[in-house]
This record gives structure tokens, C-alpha cells and sequence, in this order.
């Protein structure tokens, strides 16, 4: 039964830690990233759909993002969406492709952004806390039914104490590494 609590709490945390993962994958570092599309939707013959299910999204050397709509007519739909998304760059429609361009950013933007991050971070890192601390209650009520020991409830508070600093130190590690990608220029 101990066990299983650990898993489930372990599992809960992970999937914490790839959530704020994929929350950074979606932030602007001033390189340019196929990725930061994925939240931005077109109206597709009434369905809101993904820029990058209706075109081809390359990295140029020009530290730009070139968009290749499959269909010419969503050339302005999409540049309309990217327009209207928070992602603050302006797209540059030729005819045949969006361009977007990444200017390099200013230490100020990037320092912004860092800070963004560690935001983010600390969301997780209270996710996890959290999960500790429901499964911590759910084992004091397990204890006070009668259902595990004392020994054995000061064992599970260790052990995914333990769990907890595990997914913290991760999550953290997961911040330097975004906080280096942003910083790098």
C-alpha cells in the first residue's frame, strides 16, 4: 500500500516536471523555435487548428522562422493568428511564405524572460510541494484508522520527502538549463 502511494505521488510529480518542461518549450528565448507555434490556432473551415498541422515551419540560417502554408489562402489567416498571439514579432507575408524574424535580444529581454522562467519554475516546484503534502494527509488518515503503523507512516513522510527534494533539485536543473538557453548569445 506504501508503495503504491510512492508511485502514484512519484508519477504525479514527473508529470509536473514535464509540464513546466513543455511550458518552456512554448517561451521565447530570442532563437527561433518551431515550438513557439504550437499554441497559436487559425480558424481551418471552422475548426480551430494548429499553424504547424497547416504548414511547414523551418529554422532559416537568418535566425528567422520560415511558414509554408500547404494552401496559399491561409497565408493572411495565419499571419493574422500571429498578429493577434502575445508572441510580439511581426510576420512577413511575400506571397508564398511568413517569414519571422528574431532580432537578437537585448539583455533587458532576456533578463525578462529568465525571470518568467524561474515563475514558472517556482509553480512547479509548489505543484510538487503539494502533492506531498496530499499524500502525507492521505497516510495520516491511513495511520488513524488503524490501517498503517506509526513506523510506517514516518517511513512514507521520508521517503517521499525524499521524492519531493528529488523533483525539486529536477525542476530547478530544468530552470538553469532554460535560464542558459535564454542567456547564450
Amino acid at each position: 500500500m506504501k508503495n503504491s502511494m510512492l508511485k502514484e505521488a512519484e508519477s504525479k510529480m514527473e508529470k509536473s516536471v514535464e509540464k513546466i518542461v513543455e511550458e518552456f518549450s512554448h517561451m521565447r528565448t530570442g532563437r527561433p523555435s518551431p515550438s513557439l507555434l504550437e499554441e497559436i490556432k487559425v480558424d481551418y473551415y471552422g475548426v480551430p487548428t494548429p499553424v504547424n498541422q497547416l504548414a511547414t515551419i523551418n529554422v532559416s540560417e537568418d535566425r528567422s522562422l520560415v511558414i509554408k502554408p500547404w494552401e496559399k489562402n491561409l497565408l493572411s489567416v495565419i499571419e493574422k493568428a500571429i498578429l493577434a498571439s502575445n508572441l510580439g514579432l511581426t510576420p512577413l507575408n511575400d506571397g508564398n511564405v511568413i517569414r519571422l524574424n528574431f532580432p537578437v535580444p537585448t539583455t533587458e529581454q532576456r533578463e525578462k524572460w529568465v525571470k518568467m522562467a524561474k515563475e514558472i519554475a517556482e509553480k512547479g516546484k509548489i505543484a510538487i510541494r503539494n502533492i506531498r503534502r496530499d499524500f502525507i494527509k492521505e497516510a495520516k488518515e491511513l495511520q488513524k484508522e488503524g490501517e498503517i503503523t506509526e513506523d510506517d507512516l514516518k517511513r512514507f513522510e521520508e521517503d517521499i520527502q525524499k521524492l519531493t527534494n528529488k523533483y525539486v533539485e529536477e525542476m530547478d536543473h530544468q530552470f538553469e538549463k532554460k535560464k542558459k538557453e535564454i542567456m547564450e548569445f
